[in-house]
């Protein structure tokens, strides 16, 4: 072993390990990388539309992994990828301004992606915002086990107006039936929203939109505890101040000598009940008594918002001396053991003002001539003084 040692040379100095940790290491120059672009990924801006989805090595993987890579352009409908995952819905509006009246015919959905495999019950759910949720809040009836269902039906909004064209959204989304879940309040399979004053009146317009997750924001706390909000925050902002609006006809019948007033019908009345409804009829008063009969009731719709009556009612007496008089109608939410709950009211008659006194002149100036119109309803009480 000897001889081997020192015929191959002698051992290497050993250093301690003070000596070691004395030494100066020098890295020495820096020197460039020739091809830096070997750890980066390529993009290319003006290449050919191929390139668009560049498909990278494996082995640089590791290295482009937190870059951005370019996506595909988006379908011409939707905003996203993840947008264009959920589906698509079709459907058409009409803004009815004769009748003043929204139509929104739900048509079919295609590529849903329900939370379970297999097929899915669903149905088209409609609200506008602003508003209370439940007020304007319609749906289509269910179509079971497909994930492209075909509805064809036609969701209809009363009183609709130009000034909600303007300044209304309407919210379409497809949900799965609630009584087919065993989880009560499921998240709808996809939403969209659709400005109404895109459209033009009394002309249809066909949509073809890629559905997108539901967007919500916290409630405020001083909102918590009011009725009948979702919790969208454009919803909140002017919720609390519509209390909704009543169709009247009003008619001077010469052949009886009196005023025939229409309750037709209501929309988009406050929420007054625990339940988000409401049991909702309709008060008439003459102003002032004379002693005839100038007080009627309507009958009471239970569990609504959108009230239809169709009830007329009767008030003997000559043009003249109607001219002078004030017809007061209050919409009223029916408690059973309790205090009736004010909804609304509007006044109508000499001491009115704009669409309100120009309906009551109109009719008593143009005698067996029904004339229909939308008021909203003031949220005080209605008080006159004989």
């Amino acid at each position: 072993m000897a001889g081997t040692v020192a015929a191959g040379g002698r051992r290497p100095p050993r250093v301690s390990m003070q000596e070691h940790m004395a030494i100066d290491v020098s890295p020495g120059p820096i020197r460039p990388i020739h091809l830096i672009s070997d750890y980066f990924p390529h993009f290319y801006p003006f290449a050919e539309h191929a390139l668009r989805t560049p498909n990278f090595q494996a082995t640089a993987a590791a290295a482009i992994s937190s870059a951005p890579q370019l996506q595909p352009d988006p379908e011409p409908e939707g905003d996203s990828d993840d947008s264009t995952a959920l589906g698509t819905l079709e459907f058409t509006l009409l803004f009815d301004a004769d009748n003043s009246a929204l139509h929104c015919t739900a048509h079919r959905a295609k590529g849903l992606k329900p939370l379970a495999s297999g097929s899915v019950d669903t149905y088209v759910k409609a609200n506008l915002l602003p508003g209370a949720s439940k007020a304007s809040q319609l749906r289509t009836c269910t179509v079971r086990g497909t994930r492209g269902p075909v509805w064809e039906e036609t969701l209809t909004y009363h009183g609709f107006t130009p000034q909600d064209a303007a300044c209304k959204t309407l919210r379409l989304c497809v949900c799965e039936d609630p009584r087919l879940r065993r989880r009560r309040r499921a998240p709808p399979l996809g939403e969209l929203r659709v400005p109404l004053r895109k459209l033009v009146p009394n002309r249809a317009r066909s949509f073809d939109i890629c559905l997108e997750k539901r967007r919500l924001t916290k409630r405020p706390k001083s909102l918590d505890t009011a009725r009948g909000m979702s919790l969208y925050e454009e919803e909140v902002e002017v919720a609390g101040e519509e209390r909704g609006r009543i169709l009247l006809s009003l008619c001077y019948s010469s052949k009886r000598g009196g005023l025939l007033v229409g309750v037709l019908r209501c929309a988009h009345l406050a929420p007054m009940d625990a339940n988000g409804y409401s049991d909702p009829f309709v008060r008439l008063f003459l102003h002032p008594n004379v002693g005839k009969k100038s007080k009627y009731k309507t009958s009471v719709r239970k569990k609504t918002l959108n009230p239809e009556f169709n009830e007329e009612f009767f008030y003997a007496g000559p043009q003249e001396e109607l001219a002078q008089k004030t017809l007061l109608v209050s919409v009223w939410d029916y408690d059973l053991g309790t205090a009736n709950d004010f909804i609304g009211g509007v006044q109508l008659g000499s001491r009115a003002s704009g669409e309100r006194l120009r309906h009551w002149r109109e009719c008593l100036g143009h005698s067996d001539c029904r004339l229909e119109l939308w008021h909203p309803l003031d949220g005080k009480p209605l008080q006159l003084s004989e």
